[in-house]
């Protein structure tokens, strides 16, 4: 079959007079090596960064490619990224409340561990403002982006998000997601959460434990992934101990010490029947703790009380508050960790996922129910 060895020959000499050049003849760019590859430019960026996890096999196939093309990154243009890439950027929603700020704490000495500049942003419950902060640190090339905090369950605002992380992935950054649920296993995102349903179960055992039935759940925005979590934490003790939870009970609407005090005053001037109160957060739990004292309501005397996250203000309380503690520092420093794909003393980070632990801090803002 000499004809179809000449064929053979001819498609050689094609190959290897356009190794090297696009189809066009044109230097080659990442594009071409993604088509070749038969990969996303994403995914050419992660291998030749190496940045992000990538399948030995992609892997292989993307090197290849890069070699069949002789391709090689602009030498100018990458000495300029790097050169701007030694930040690290947090968005949290507001800098002033305890439970950010002590997460960007643990993001800002870790980053300077790692030779990054932090950089924090607020979004003041915009969803719009958090996806331009995002954008804005991707044009700035940040090493990383961490968004903190709960997100609110809405099908075109996750879109949008993932549509984020693919674009600072693009770049050779990441989005890591601190406090916030997953964006789904397709999105090249980092995770660092906390047991927040767990925390929530394990201090409403608490109070049945002391006696308590009628339990007031307070405050948290409706929707928020962070308030859903708590909620279904204090529905499952309620339920595993045979009560059955009650929509009176359950007063959500936001996290601040003001709701906690203008929403404890309306419940004060109801007839609802509780002994204790569940509050959202330790800020919620020191404006109930005001309206009940100016009211004239012992804690824990007529009423238990307790909080969640175990801000410092919590211990500064009188009575002391019973609280749920989330290492905060730690996971603005695991956030860090992971986006550096640094490993702690533990050899944790083979995934992409960091989950830390809560646990009850019992004070002295809870006693039995008083006799009726």
């Amino acid at each position: 079959h000499a004809g179809d060895d000449d064929k053979a020959g001819r498609r050689m000499s094609t190959e290897e007079a356009t190794r090297g050049r696009s189809p066009a003849g044109r230097m080659p760019t990442i594009d071409d090596v993604a088509q070749r590859a038969e990969v996303s430019t994403a995914t050419v960026s992660r291998v030749l960064n190496g940045n992000y996890p990538v399948a030995k096999a992609t892997r292989d196939r993307v090197l290849q490619a890069v070699a069949e093309l002789r391709y090689t990154a602009n030498a100018h243009a990458r000495a300029l990224a790097n050169a701007a890439t030694r930040t690290v950027g947090i968005i949290v929603n507001d800098v002033v409340d305890p439970f950010f700020s002590y997460i960007v704490r643990g993001v800002e000495q870790e980053a300077a561990l790692n030779d990054r500049l932090c950089i924090v942003a607020a979004a003041r419950s915009s969803r719009d403002q958090e996806l331009e902060l995002i954008d804005r640190m991707r044009e700035q090339r940040a090493d990383a982006v961490i968004v903190v905090g709960g997100a609110m369950h809405d099908e075109g605002l996750r879109r949008k998000m993932a549509d984020r992380a693919r674009a600072l992935a693009d770049v050779g950054s990441v989005l890591v997601l601190c406090g916030r649920p997953s964006l789904g296993e397709s999105v090249p995102t980092k995770m660092v959460g906390y047991d927040n349903e767990g925390g929530a179960f394990a201090l409403t055992e608490h109070l049945i434990a002391q006696g308590h039935r009628r339990i007031l759940y307070l405050g948290g925005p409706p929707g928020l992934s962070t308030t859903t979590s708590r909620l279904q934490g204090y529905r499952r003790a309620l339920i595993a101990r045979g009560i059955e939870p009650t929509d009176e009970l359950v007063h959500e609407g936001a996290f601040g010490r003001q709701f906690g005090y203008t929403h404890m005053q309306q419940i004060l001037k109801s007839e609802l029947e509780y002994t204790a109160v569940f509050a959202a957060n330790d800020l919620v739990a020191a404006g109930a703790l005001e309206a009940l004292t100016e009211a004239g309501i012992r804690v824990p005397d007529d009423v238990s009380l307790v909080g969640y996250d175990d801000i410092p203000q919590s211990f500064e309380l009188r009575p002391k508050l019973t609280t749920v503690h989330v290492p905060l520092e730690e996971m603005g420093r695991e956030s860090v960790r992971i986006a550096m794909r640094h490993e702690d003393a533990f050899g944790r980070h083979a995934a992409n996922e960091v989950i830390v632990g809560t646990h009850v801090v019992v004070r002295e803002s809870v006693a039995p129910p008083r006799a009726q």
